[in-house]
Parts: C-alpha cells; sequence; structure tokens
C-alpha cells in the first residue's frame, strides 16, 4: 500500500477512537466498512495493531486496549490532541492534505493563506535543535531597515502564530535570556560546531500558556480578562476561542460574557481592536480604558 494511503488510514484510525472516546475492535470495523476508503474490506486485527504501533513511532498517540471494559480501545494520552501540540498539528495538517489531495479538478476554488517564512531557515533551526548546536543568526528587526544583527543563540523551539513561524532562543551562558525571533526576518542562520545543553526541564507549551501570542512580558502580571460580546460576536468567540483558558459565564440572548486568565499583553490589544463596536472589555479597567484610548486615536485620524 501507498504511504498516503497508509497516512490516511491512521489518520481515520485515530480520529475515529478519538471521538468516540472507546470502541472494541468489532465497532472499529463498522465504522470502517462504511467509509470508502474500506473498499467493503475489513481490517484485520494484524493491520490494526501495526497501525496502532505507526502512530505511536511518527506522533506519539498511544492507542490502548482497556480489558477490564470489553477489550476497548482508546487514546492513552489524548490531551495531546486537545493541546497546541506537533500531534494535533501534523494530524490537522494530513488531514486537509488528505481532502486537498482528493480535489484536483476543484484546486482552482481551493483558496489559501500564505506564510511568509523561509523554510531552509526553519529547516536549519531544527537540524539544530536535534543535533544540539548552537546558531548564527543575522537578523533585521522592524524599524531598522538598514540593521543587522549578529548573535549566536541556542536553538530552544519553534512556534507557528498568526501566519508566522516563530523561534525562542537563548544566549549562550551566563545570561541564559530567552527571547522570541520571527522566522520573516532572519537574514541568515547558520550551525555552528558548538554545542549547547538543552535544560531537560524546560516545558516549551507552558512558556507561553498564559500568552495570547507570542509576547512574554513579565511586567504584564497574569489576570482575569472578562470580555462581552454582543449578537452574532459570541459565536465567533464560541467557535474560535482567544485563548485555551476562555470560558463562557453568561450567555443572554443580546450578549454573551467570556472569562480568560492570561497575560494581556499588546499583541492582545489587535484581535480586541478589530472586533470594533461588537465587544466591550468588562475587567480588568486597565484594559478597557486602553482599548478605549486606542479607539478614540483611530477615530481621530477620520476628522
Amino acid at each position: 500500500m501507498k504511504s498516503y494511503a497508509l497516512f490516511q488510514e491512521y489518520i481515520w484510525l485515530v480520529n475515529t477512537i478519538h471521538k468516540a472516546g472507546k470502541l472494541t475492535l468489532s465497532e472499529i470495523n463498522e465504522r470502517w466498512l462504511r467509509s470508502e476508503m474500506s473498499e467493503g474490506i475489513s481490517i484485520a486485527r494484524s493491520t490494526f495493531n501495526r497501525h496502532r504501533d505507526a502512530i505511536l513511532d511518527m506522533f506519539g498517540i498511544i492507542i490502548e486496549c482497556d480489558k477490564k471494559d470489553g477489550f476497548r480501545y482508546y487514546i492513552y494520552n489524548e490531551e495531546v490532541l486537545e493541546e497546541d501540540s506537533i500531534q494535533n498539528w501534523m494530524l490537522s495538517t494530513l488531514s486537509v492534505n488528505s481532502v486537498l489531495a482528493e480535489s484536483k479538478g476543484v484546486y482552482e476554488r481551493i483558496l489559501l493563506e500564505r506564510i511568509p517564512s523561509d523554510g531552509d531557515n526553519l529547516h536549519k533551526f531544527i537540524e539544530a535543535m536535534k543535533r544540539g548546536v548552537r546558531v548564527r543568526v543575522g537578523y533585521r528587526r522592524y524599524g531598522a531597515d538598514s540593521y543587522k544583527t549578529t548573535m549566536k543563540l541556542d536553538p530552544y523551539f519553534v512556534k507557528l502564530f498568526g501566519r508566522r513561524w516563530y523561534c525562542l532562543v537563548k544566549f549562550p551562558e551566563p545570561t541564559s535570556f530567552l527571547f522570541t525571533l520571527a522566522f520573516d526576518r532572519i537574514l541568515s542562520l547558520e550551525l555552528t560546531d558548538e554545542k549547547f545543553e538543552y535544560d531537560k526541564d524546560f516545558d516549551p507549551a507552558g512558556w507561553f500558556r498564559d500568552c495570547y501570542g507570542i509576547v512574554k512580558d513579565y511586567d504584564v502580571p497574569v489576570q482575569k480578562v472578562v470580555i462581552r460580546a454582543f449578537g452574532k460576536e459570541a459565536n465567533y468567540f464560541r467557535d474560535l476561542p482567544l485563548h485555551s483558558s476562555q470560558k463562557e459565564t453568561v450567555a443572554e440572548n443580546d450578549y454573551s460574557d467570556f472569562e480568560l486568565t492570561l497575560s494581556p499583553t499588546a499583541d492582545f490589544f489587535s484581535p480586541l481592536l478589530a472586533r470594533g463596536p461588537a465587544i466591550k472589555i468588562l475587567e480588568p479597567q486597565w484594559l478597557a480604558d486602553e482599548i478605549k484610548s486606542q479607539l478614540k486615536s483611530a477615530l481621530e485620524l477620520y476628522k
């Protein structure tokens, strides 16, 4: 079987078990035979077990059997499918790729967004992470087109946010200062022969857990933010939460209130300002005042 077809089966198997919670092999087969991929042929137990092993190797997703519950299969570490994890991203991407690959006749009717990033530099950075070596980066900051900074850095992790790839890097000892760079502003990136010790206790997902995007500002403490969304805007908040901590606390006919717990840094202002009169910040007051001030400044431009 071709690799592409196998990928489709892996994706189908993970999604099917994840959505159902728990399924016996017989129940999995019933669903499988209803899919076009089966071509009327059941999944043999040996094939199923090979798929489980491949899914573990490729995605780190564990399909376990609960022998005490009727030999039903479930996702043992399903938390990886509920977070901004590489497993979740890979599965989502491969699922979309499968759909697109089957849609050649309507390619011109499928429009995608471009992610402005140099794939070669992204590849080099990930290679440096795997090899545990420092990188030499030439970087241009916004507002400094003619100025290039060259730095030797420890590559820690990469993050995709707002159609841009970012990397978190650290200055070599003794500073140990962590900061973020955007790949689309990296002018050059080369691997060095210098080894560095990655902190095994470092938690990449936890680093930005209380942030909206890629800005981490210790001067802006984590706090409760309450946003009132009017009319249909509440549906957008439900479908696409602004942050993983978001929860709906009030639901009325003409508005809903949403509570978030995060560090409301400057990059969090943009999605709030973009919604204009469709939302109102209820708390904290300083954030409400900041959004009000920026909206007033924008209005002055049109006088």
